[in-house]
């Protein structure tokens, strides 16, 4: 009964942070949570938790101001007491090529098909800042879902994201990049943050050690010798060698470097990890080794380090649990503040989903097998018991128009209501006899 209340206090909250239109709109995301096939919008009025017409649905969309920041803050509530806190960032693209009218469209990365067979496509780019809570599995809760408008970088998004998130944070957190962050923009913007950072790098970057020590005589160097990071003869003796054997992966060789930095950014020195999969002889598989870089207040473990980043990828199961399940690219809106209103649903839904994953019970589709941790499309399947238990805090639709006893007489009272009043005629006054 506490995680019945807990989820039902969580609804009630995030009811109050919708602003106008609160109640079809949240009654709409109830109908996302619930229907599990869709072709439009207007195809989820018809689930029954939406009490009202289909034309409301567009409607609670152009009316309703969901409060990110309050909303922000009530998802970091709901973090656990945990030894490290896990964000992962990342961004994606909502493709909306036919929708030439469609303002503020920017041209994004589309690995599904795009123009003339290029990985390109013209929509919207979100940039999502998710809270990683289990070591393994699916999960990814969402803290900041925003769209990068056309002025902005992916860069420039994220770093925004964690001045906002981080200040509010139980206490210091990790998080981790794609090698699309591993750039010194990233490093120098995001130096002043407290937050440590895990980034993966491109394998044919160049690095440099630290300086050497001043000679006295000229400049001072900023750089001492190259490391790159395909030439292994530029390579100095790595500070820690370990090799372990891993269930999943196989045998592993991780090796440490310390005091790297990117040639834009020497006064940001950050520590380099390879993890190379072996053979069963010692050898190096064909696969291409992965680099990482930590830059953080102290040293975690290189093993640590490395099962760390192996759980960012939850976003990117998220992000297709919303493009699927929770129909989040489906609407053709017609301006792009409907659709960060849209999206703006997407973590409230998700979060409902994990504070409910220990009181549902799995309900698999015929041919689905059972299982014992159930991921985020399992909990939606079985929501719509908690939500029968819990009820909605969103009020009954109010009938708009005359009550139904009332029927016009005639077919002018219908269109003018106006009310009829007799025209009164004067009463003629008797005339007297004139006098003879």
């Amino acid at each position: 009964m506490e995680l019945v209340s807990k989820l039902k206090a969580f609804r009630q909250e995030a009811y109050s942070y919708l602003g106008r239109a609160k109640d079809a709109t949240f009654e709409l995301m109830d109908a996302m949570m619930l229907s599990r096939k869709a072709d439009s919008l207007a195809d989820l009025s018809l689930c029954p938790v939406f009490r009202r017409k289909w034309s409301s649905a567009y409607e609670s969309l152009q009316d309703t101001r969901p409060q990110r920041n309050k909303l922000m803050k009530l998802y970091i509530q709901q973090i656990e007491q945990e030894e490290h806190i896990l964000l992962a960032g990342d961004h994606t693209a909502w493709s909306r090529p036919n929708a030439p009218t469609v303002k503020e469209r920017t041209y994004e990365h589309y690995t599904q098909g795009g123009f003339g067979g290029k990985p390109v496509t013209v929509g919207y780019g979100y940039s999502t800042l998710a809270l990683i809570p289990e070591a393994e599995g699916s999960w990814a809760l969402p803290l900041r879902h925003e769209r990068i408008t056309s002025w902005e970088t992916p860069i420039d998004k994220a770093v925004w994201q964690l001045k906002k998130v981080c200040p509010h944070l139980p206490h210091r957190a990790i998080s981790c990049w794609d090698i699309e962050y591993g750039c010194a923009p990233f490093v120098i913007k995001t130096a002043d943050i407290e937050v440590d950072k895990i980034i993966r790098l491109r394998s044919n970057l160049c690095l440099w050690t630290a300086p050497p020590a001043y000679g006295g005589r000229g400049r001072r160097r900023i750089h001492g010798s190259k490391f790159k990071l395909l030439d292994g003869s530029t390579w100095d003796e790595p500070v820690e060698t370990i090799e372990l054997e891993d269930a999943q992966l196989g045998r592993l060789r991780i090796r440490l470097w310390h005091e790297l930095h990117l040639r834009k950014s020497p006064l940001h020195p950050m520590s380099v990890i390879l993890v190379e999969r072996l053979k069963s002889n010692g050898s190096r598989r064909v696969q291409k080794p992965m680099w990482l870089a930590f830059i953080g207040k102290s040293m975690l473990p290189c093993t640590k380090i490395f099962r760390f980043y192996l759980r960012r990828f939850g976003v990117d199961h998220w992000y297709r649990f919303a493009k699927q399940r929770l129909h989040w690219t489906l609407p053709k809106l017609s301006t792009p503040e409907q659709s960060d209103r849209w999206s703006d649903l997407m973590p409230m839904i998700t979060w409902q989903l994990w504070l409910a994953r220990d009181i549902v019970k799995d309900n698999p589709l015929p041919w689905q097998k059972t299982s014992p941790k159930l991921t985020p499309g399992r909990v939606a399947q079985s929501m719509g018991a908690i939500l029968t238990l819990i009820h909605t805090p969103a009020q009954s639709p109010k009938p708009r128009g005359k009550s139904p006893g009332w029927k016009p007489e005639t077919t002018l009272h219908r269109r003018i209501n106006y009310p009829v009043v007799k025209k009164q005629t004067k009463t003629p006054t008797p005339q007297q006899p004139k006098p003879a």
